[in-house]
């Protein structure tokens, strides 16, 4: 990750196509977003985009920016094999970044929007034996769940293979004694994933540390409610959410649209 392509003597929003900048504005969004629910660990961890129309290609955050700093024109554009394609910045991406988020890309077409966090909550259920539990509505929108066991920081190509195969289909996973991973079909679909199993997580460690016995629904009634969350045609979970947010945004700080 060190072919470096630096394009600084114009504008970013001048070198890249209309439908490349929306994706930058959203993807800054997400990471200030990411930011503003407390789910960012410093300059640590990434949320990437795939590039509209450019097949094989997707965005990452420039390793040295914390999340509250993120603008459309400071991503880093790189491919599947891990060559800069354009950095703004100088900085590069960070090379776990790349390993767990071209993994993905490159083995499931339905997604576009990658995040992994580090945060206390979703590490600690990381750690769990028990995994993730249905205790509350909130948790049972992930029933079906991946896990991946932990080979170390992702800096090893041929991790690859087996974090996709631990995903399958799914839209999340549970890196064991690591942290969270969230999938979308979109960027607004992504944030909602992550916000909502972080939500779970948060849930479990809370309810967990209360040193009572857990009351478990009946199975039949998690299967149910799991059904009634998962995303439809008429109802992607996260679109609905994300004009909300970006109006939030916007008035605490436009700045992520530069």
């Amino acid at each position: 990750m060190n072919d470096t392509a630096i394009h600084s003597t114009r504008a970013v929003r001048d070198q890249v196509s209309a439908e490349e900048w929306q994706a930058r504005v959203d993807l800054a969004a997400c990471y200030r977003l990411v930011n503003h629910y407390g789910m960012d660990e410093m300059v640590a961890n990434h949320i990437s985009v795939r590039v509209p129309n450019e097949p094989g290609c997707f965005l990452l955050n420039p390793y040295g920016y914390l999340y509250d700093q993120m603008t459309a024109s400071c991503f880093v554009k790189v491919d599947e094999e891990g060559r800069t394609l354009f950095d703004a910045t100088g900085l590069g991406a960070n090379r776990a970044g790349f390993v767990i988020h071209s993994a993905v890309h490159m083995a499931r077409h339905d997604v576009d929007c990658v995040i992994h966090t580090h945060t206390l909550a979703g590490m600690a259920v990381s750690a769990m034996e028990c995994g993730l539990l249905p205790i509350a509505q909130s948790s049972m929108r992930f029933v079906d769940i991946g896990y991946h066991d932990f080979e170390g920081p992702a800096l090893n190509l041929d991790e690859r293979s087996r974090l996709v195969a631990d995903l399958g289909d799914r839209e999340v996973m549970i890196l064991r004694n690591h942290g969270l991973l969230a999938t979308g079909a979109s960027i607004p679909e992504a944030f909602n994933n992550l916000w909502r199993l972080e939500r779970a997580c948060q849930l479990q460690v809370t309810a967990l540390s209360c040193n009572t016995p857990l009351r478990m629904p009946a199975p039949e009634a998690v299967t149910a409610t799991n059904e009634i969350f998962k995303p439809t045609g008429q109802r992607r979970r996260g679109l609905l959410e994300w004009p909300a947010l970006l109006r939030r945004l916007d008035r605490i700080d436009p700045s992520y649209r530069d």
